[in-house]
């Protein structure tokens, strides 16, 4: 089975956009409890925390992507974003990565953490 690779940026506007429905559907299980007012706003309450949260998160990765170093990929040569050392186009999803010491290696999102960096550091000291 062939590992599917996703963009950072794409994984992160597709959770806002789930959080979004998970807050309207919460929302909608409030309308089940008409009778018990209390419990009715509660469930409203929570979805609109939902639907805030989702708002929150699309414009912190708004914010990110207005940062982010734009490249074209080799496969597709369409324009990109590229979040961390390695990460994904986000039209083909083929793994890209600016960093010439990576080059070669199998794909892995590890090589993003600060811990990976560390502990490669500390090992060519």
């Amino acid at each position: 089975m062939e590992l599917r690779y996703s963009s950072k940026i794409n994984k992160i506007r597709s959770f806002a956009f789930w959080l979004i429905f998970g807050g309207i559907g919460v929302m909608y299980i409030g309308l089940i409890f008409k009778e018990t007012t209390w419990l009715m706003a509660l469930f409203m309450i929570l979805g609109m925390c939902f639907v805030g949260l989702s708002t929150l998160v699309y414009f912190w990765i708004g914010m990110l992507s207005t940062r982010t170093i734009q490249i074209i990929c080799p496969s597709c040569e369409k324009p990109t974003k590229m979040l961390g050392r390695v990460d994904a186009c986000m039209h083909c999803n083929q793994p890209l990565t600016m960093d010439k010491t990576l080059e070669g290696e199998e794909f892995d999102e590890k090589y993003n953490s600060k811990r990976y960096k560390k502990n490669k550091t500390q090992q060519q000291s």
